[in-house]
This record gives C-alpha cells, structure tokens and sequence, in this order.
C-alpha cells in the first residue's frame, strides 16, 4: 500500500507544483493519524522531482511509480517503488528506489554497513545499501508470489545530490541486485540501470495492480524459527533501523575488545517493532562467531519458551537463555556481550527471600546487568511497566550508566511489525488509554489490521474459532479481575473467569501440562492455549494472529474520562496501597491493557463487561 501512485510522467507533471507533497500530507493524516515531519516533507519536496525527471530522461515515463510504500506487516516505507515489466522476459519487475540528499558520506569508524554524515553529528546510521537490500529481501520473504522469482525484485539507492568523490567511502560494500548505488555524477549509468530492468514500451499499471493484489503471507513469528536462528545461519530479516541497531552492536563488540573498552547500548520500541528479533539475530551471529554472549529476560514465560523452541534438542543451547536475576555474583566483564531483552521488566534489586544472606546487599539489578559483560545491550518498552518495582527506563538505564562512566549509545526502533504494521492503530490504541495527548479518537480502519468491538465473550470465542478454522492462530486475554484457582485433584480446570453465563479457566499457573491446557510458559505459542484465557504475564513479550482481549472492572469509562478501581482488581501486586500508591496503580493498569491490546499480529476483538465503557467502545470503533 503506498501513500500515492502515479506514472512517472504524471509525477513529472505534478512535481512542478506542490500538488504531490499535499496529497501525500493528506494520505499520510488518513491512514497514519499524524502529520508528517519536516524531514520528511523536505525529502519530498527534493527528492520526488529529481526522481519523476530521471525515469522521464531514461525514456521510463509510463512506469508506475508507488510513492512511500509500505511494506507488509510493518509501518516502513521505500521512498519508491517502481511497477514495470522486464524488457527481455517480459515479467513484471519491481524496482525499490531508497533516495537520499547526501552530498557527502563516509563510513562509520571502518564499519561497511554504518555510515556517519555531518546532519547526523556522531550517530551512525545504515548504509543506503544495506538499507535498500534489506527491503527487498523483506518484500521477497513476505510475499510469497515473490519467494520463487526473488529476479523480479531489485533496488537501488539513489544519492542525487553526491558526486562520487563525496561519498567514495561508501563503495566499500559490495553491491548485488537487491542492492546498488548510483550518484548524481553517474545519472547515465543510472538510467542504463532502470531500462535494464523496466520496459520503457510499457505501462507499468498492470504490474502494479499484480503486486497490490498479492497475497501477504504471514510473518516469520519471532519463536517458530527461533531454533534456525540459533542454530543455522538463516538470519531474519532485519530493515532500517533494525540493521542499523545489530550493526552498531556488532560494531561495539568488536570496538570493546580491540579497545579493551566498555560500550552500553539501549534500544527502544513499541510492541512489535522488531526487538526481540534483533535480540535473537544477536544472540545467533555473536555465538557463531564464537563470542561469549547470553540471552536473558524477566519473564519465565519468554525465557522458557526460548529454551524449548530456540534449543531444542540442544542443553547448550538452552543454557543460553537466563534471567536477571542470575547475574548477581557474575565476573565483572566475564561475557562479552549480555542481551537484556524485555527490559523493561528490570527490577530494583534481584534480591528475595531464597537469596543466599551474602548476596543480600541491596546492590541494584540494573548494576549487576551492566557490570556483566563489556557491552550489556538493553532492549525495552517504557510503556510495557506493568508491576510495581520494575525499573527497566531508559533514564533508569542511562543514569547508571552514564554515572559509572560509561558509554551509552540509544537507538530507537520506528518500525511496526505488529498489529500489521499499523501506526494508525497502536497511536490509537495509546490514545485511547490516555498514554498519548489528545484524548480517545474514533477508530477509521486501517488496511492492514482489523479492530472490533463485540457484545460478548461467546461472541468474540466464535468470531476467532471461525478464524482458526483459516489457519489462523488465536487468543483471548483478560485484566486480573477474576479469581485464579488451581486445578481439581482430576486434572480439571476451574472455570473462574466468569461472564454473564459465559465462563472460561485462566491458563495454568505452573510448568505442567494439565488438564489439555499447556504449561504456563507455553500458553502463548501452544495452539491449546486458545483454550484457556491468558493474563498480561504469560502474553508480554508474544504475539498472535487473531487478539481477542476482555477488559475487565479495574479500568472503566465515566463520562469523559478512565477511572482505574483497585478493588476490582485481583492482582497480589496490587493489593497494597502503600506500596502502590493510586497514581501508579493506575499507571500500570493502563500500560497493561496496552500490553493486552497490541498483541495481533492480523487484528483485535475487544469486549468490556463494563456497559458504558462497552457502550463508549462502540461508539469509537462502530
């Protein structure tokens, strides 16, 4: 889906006005909710001329051209993409077209796939490229019409505004068909380039209508092929600021240990912009290339699913997969490299009652995670706090780090690769629950992710089964209102959550299966899991086809505002107002619902057994 198509002519004809740039403003207020940023209202404004005038001088005028379009399953953009047929097999051929202002580049401290410019002061960004290589590869891996003929896809970075000798650095990496760069000083090479690949006899309209028609497929999820990643070396694919993070740390560890020096890294995201893939992308190549590295979380879920899927069959490899809490006596600097994915889920000390007298110390957990490796690597979601005591912030983070002298080098993921890539929906989503100004906006659609309000739990369990029955997969959540027994001496679930007739056991609390119900730990990925419905604990950090999420008393809808009711509550985190004073209650209950909200992968049904705040659902989502 892009923001605007056109044939290159007509983008020659409308670039000499402002007309394009405001259309693509007004596309991008529809479909996105936000206005866009100077930088990238500038970039049109210089770019998109240059471009409409090439493919125009290169004899390519009736090509399509898809401006910003969007790749499945994520919010990230290609500048253009080019809709054509190839002129010697007569197939449609796909040209992604990254375009960048630089007039001057050079390689980030000799890193090949990180480059510094001057705009950008001491932050690296990635290689055009490594950038637009990515891109096709993404493209290719999700559109399965396109995983047996990869030929049909190429890309190219265009620097229109360089000469050759500025960003002579730049040539260090090898170019290949998903990726190649070209200059300004080369503007004839480039346009051999494009008609090698795009028939200038024909209009490209119908092979851009080909690939809108695709099929998506859905994503690799993160855990079934966790155990390629690990133990082969397909890697996923990472795009933009994903490759640029897993350079960077890469590029830290090789700088930490020439340098005997000590580098931490931070990298920030919201559900589904490709942390825990970078994470796992680490884990895989630094252990290939025989660095000392280790994989841990505060979630017992996320960690022992890892360990059965990603080591299967494989005690090392399990053996990779730790928690927070297991680094309080580590060697200072005894691992090269600490992966702390789930950050957010940091505690103030790891510290508790089965702690041995001498590691008692009051020392922070945060501390122990830093000291532990020579680049600990932070990856975290402020907005996914969701107990009390859990510290993992990027100023809780930075602030200790900075202040034992260290290094902190923050990279943010701007990506969506949950809720299908839809930024319309997790802005809307973060609105809704006040996480964001502007107050709850009414739910216009998004092409990529379904949202829907039904009337009751029988009705969401039929809308998914009938979901499942597509090969989908699927869950039901609920806020922690509801008693949580422990199963019958045969083996039967307790029915506890209980709705209006409908009722439904919550997933098992401990490590064995019971009942048809899997392990706690597994709820998430086990198909039986659907089952059973699941809390914020056993669903942060996972994802799912098909989100069904039960909001329950603790968080209702009074006339204009939300209003957060401990006693609905059932949670024993929550029970002490001293220790959780009402403020933060009601903080957390929030960024749990947040949680719950944003696991689909395709789309959300959402219920309230509350009747005006079902009633004011309605009305947002219709």
């Amino acid at each position: 889906m892009a923001l605007l198509r056109l044939s290159a002519d007509s983008l020659a004809t409308e670039s000499q006005s402002e007309s394009v740039v405001e259309q693509l403003m007004e596309q991008m207020l529809f479909r996105h909710s936000r206005r866009p940023a100077d930088g990238e209202v500038r970039s049109w404004r210089r770019s998109l001329p240059v471009l409409a005038r090439e493919l125009v001088d290169a004899g390519l005028g009736e090509v399509e051209v898809l401006v910003e379009h969007q790749l499945p399953l994520t919010s990230k953009r290609v500048d253009a993409l080019l809709a054509g047929y190839h002129p010697k097999t007569g197939e449609p051929s796909y040209v992604l077209v990254e375009l960048k202002q630089w007039s001057e580049a050079e390689l980030f401290e000799g890193e090949p796939e990180l480059v510094r410019i001057d705009a950008y002061g001491k932050r690296p960004v990635l290689h055009p490229v490594a950038q637009v290589r990515g891109y096709c590869e993404y493209l290719v891996d999700f559109m399965p019409a396109l995983a047996d003929v990869p030929e049909r896809v190429s890309g190219v970075a265009y620097l229109h505004n360089a000469t050759e000798h500025g960003i002579s650095d730049l040539r260090a990496m090898g170019e290949s068909s998903f990726g190649s760069l070209y200059t300004a000083e080369r503007r004839a090479d480039f346009h051999s380039y494009l008609r090698g690949r795009l028939d200038p006899n024909r209009s490209g309209a119908s092979s851009a209508d080909e690939l809108l028609a695709m099929k998506i497929g859905p994503s690799r999820q993160l855990l079934a092929v966790a155990a390629d990643e690990i133990q082969s070396r397909e890697m996923f694919v990472l795009i933009a600021e994903q490759r640029a993070a897993f350079r960077s740390v890469l590029h830290a560890v090789e700088r930490a240990r020439a340098g005997d020096s000590k580098r931490v890294i931070v990298v920030s995201g919201g559900p589904g912009s490709g942390k825990s893939v970078i994470a796992l992308s680490l884990l895989g190549e630094l252990a290939r290339q025989g660095r000392s590295v280790l994989h841990a979380t505060g979630s017992r879920s996320f960690t022992q699913t890892l360990r059965k899927v990603a080591g299967r069959g494989s005690p090392r490899i399990r053996k990779m997969f730790g928690y927070f809490n297991q680094f309080m006596d580590a060697d200072r600097n005894g691992l090269d490299v600490l992966i702390c994915d789930e950050a957010h889920r940091i505690r103030e000390t790891s510290a508790d009652r089965y702690t041995k007298a001498a590691l008692r110390t009051g020392r922070l957990q945060v501390d122990e995670l830093i000291a532990a490796a020579r680049v600990p690597v932070f990856l975290l979601d402020e907005h996914q706090v969701v107990r009390p005591g859990e510290m993992g912030s990027l100023a809780e983070i930075t602030g200790h780090a900075e202040g034992l002298g260290l290094e902190v080098q923050h990279i943010s993921l701007d990506e969506q690769f949950r809720c299908g890539g839809s930024e319309a929906y997790v802005t809307w989503v973060q609105r809704l629950l006040g996480l964001l100004p502007g107050g709850p906006v009414s739910w216009q659609g998004a092409p990529s992710f379904d949202v829907r309000v039904v009337d009751s739990p029988g009705e969401m369990v039929g809308a998914l089964e009938l979901e499942r029955t597509g090969g989908y997969g699927a869950r039901i959540t609920a806020g922690y209102c509801w008693p949580w027994s422990d199963p019958l001496s045969d083996g039967t679930l307790v029915q506890d959550v209980v709705i209006a007739g409908w009722s439904r056991p919550w997933n098992l609390k401990g490590d064995r299966a019971t009942g048809g119900a899997p392990p706690s730990a597994l709820w998430a990925t086990d198909p039986a899991g659907f089952g059973q419905v699941g809390c914020v604990y056993t669903a942060q950090g996972f994802e799912y086809d098909w989100n069904g999420v039960i909001l329950g008393p603790d968080l209702v809808w009074r006339t204009d505002r939300w209003s957060a009711r401990r006693k609905e509550n059932r949670d024993p985190d929550f029970r002490n107002s001293t220790r959780v004073p009402d403020e933060e209650f009601d903080a957390l209950i929030r960024n749990v619902y947040k949680v719950l909200l944003t696991r689909g992968m395709i789309g959300t049904l959402i219920h309230s057994v509350d009747d005006e705040t079902q009633t004011f659902l309605r009305g947002l989502v219709g």
